[in-house]
């Protein structure tokens, strides 16, 4: 993950976008924990990540697995150790989904403004 998080500091930076570095660091963070927790097994646990600057100024964070298992945003419980990432994502984003990809697996993505 410390490798995905060097990227996108990188990837901000060139682009001139690091004053939302925090935010997107947080999302890349929760997106790829999901991946490594959840697509395991008989899946394999490749995952990629990818950046895309959108035309309107905002940045897609896309994690792209294995699994077809989808992920679920659900309020988490109150003493729980986990369950807290997706809550995350969904309040820094400005927008998030579930995508499928070529092959097997999903992409789940995140868009984030770039004030």
């Amino acid at each position: 993950m410390s490798k995905a998080r060097q990227e996108l500091r990188k990837y901000l930076a060139d682009w001139g976008a690091a004053r939302i570095e925090d935010a997107a660091l947080i999302v890349l963070s929760e997106l790829l924990t999901n991946a490594v927790r959840h697509a395991h097994g008989t899946h394999g646990r490749v995952i990629e990540t990818r950046f895309v600057r959108l035309p309107a100024g905002g940045l897609r964070l896309e994690v792209h697995d294995a699994s077809p298992a989808l992920p679920v945003l659900r309020a988490p419980e109150p003493c729980a150790d986990g369950g807290r990432g997706l809550p995350l994502v969904a309040a820094l984003a400005e927008r998030w989904g579930v995508a499928a990809r070529n092959g097997p697996g999903k992409r789940v993505w995140a868009e984030l403004r770039v004030p």
